[in-house]
């Protein structure tokens, strides 16, 4: 197993469309304001959190169960900034969409400017054969409300690929969450 460079993700994208939209450079200003990063990096790609999230909220006294999920447990809002409630959680989606190669497994880290303010950025890893959009939970582990920036780095995935293929892909199970498009809410 090994971390793939610059030059794989630039040459994968480019070629067998794993990342669209891609960035090539490190993306630090979009003119004089200075942003959270996105774009390629020495030895992943900093994705970009999409304008759509889903706020979490106990207005309905629900309960989140994962095999019953009820919808009345978040509020869906489209904006630039989302503001997240103290101690609570959000979805939101990757502007990017992938197409993971069946001999790569990607892991997501939260950004180290949003894990340095309490917010905690978690995602499965996407498996061999996945595509889609990728969603992201937000945890604001804070007792302050906590911003997050759409169009704007919230995550680096590092793409690691095997010296061997999987006998079976996420794709040849046809998993549940492939070709997800939006944020998606859990499935069972």
């Amino acid at each position: 197993m090994a971390i793939k460079s610059d030059r794989w993700i630039q040459r994968m994208s480019e070629e067998a469309g794993m990342i669209e939209p891609y960035c090539q450079e490190q993306v630090r200003r979009i003119g004089d304001r200075a942003i959270v990063s996105y774009g390629t990096s020495s030895y992943g790609y900093d994705v970009r959190c999409a304008r759509e999230f889903k706020i979490f909220t106990n207005i309905n006294s629900s309960i989140v169960d994962p095999k019953a999920f009820d919808e009345n447990s978040f509020v869906d809002v489209e904006t630039d900034v989302c503001i997240i409630p103290p101690n609570s959680f959000a979805l939101a989606r990757t502007v990017e969409y992938f197409r993971v190669p069946r001999n790569v497994l990607c892991i997501c880290l939260g950004k180290s400017t949003y894990a340095r303010c309490g917010q905690i950025i978690n995602v499965t890893p996407l498996e061999p054969e996945w595509e889609g959009h990728v969603t992201l939970e937000i945890s604001n582990t804070t007792p302050l409300p906590a911003k997050i920036y759409a169009n704007e780095g919230i995550a680096q995935m590092i793409f690691l690929e095997s010296d061997e293929v999987c006998a079976v892909s996420y794709g040849d199970r046809r998993g549940k969450y492939q070709k997800q498009v939006g944020v998606t809410l859990p499935k069972t």
